[in-house]
């Protein structure tokens, strides 16, 4: 079967349901743009203060809060908490390279 033999209201109900997935991955893409230049602040504060990149503590209970939002919007929690993973990963990671860059420009004025 190819696309001329689908009927015309499957073709337009796909193009409807691709343009809301569309404008979803938009706000996700912009939504972690916005959390990142918060989590850049933190890293700044952290580095300024001497403060581990790192927060074993509060990245648990973030997960545990996560999972459980995820529990409620019926996506799976395993899911979320891998994602949430590797934004922290991320988050750490650039910690980790603002804290070197601050560490770097110390004694320079």
């Amino acid at each position: 079967m190819n696309t001329r033999d689908i009927d015309e209201n499957v073709t337009a109900e796909l193009a409807r349901l691709r343009d809301s997935i569309d404008n979803i991955d938009a706000a996700v893409v912009h939504m972690l743009a916005e959390r990142f230049k918060c989590t850049q602040q933190v890293g700044h504060l952290k580095a300024r203060h001497q403060l581990p990149p790192a927060d074993p503590g509060r990245e648990a209970s973030q997960i545990a809060r996560l999972r459980q939002l995820a529990e409620n919007a019926k996506l799976d929690p395993a899911f979320a908490e891998k994602l949430l993973n590797f934004i922290i990963a991320e988050v750490i990671r650039h910690h980790e390279t603002i804290a070197a860059g601050e560490g770097e420009g110390e004694g320079e004025e």
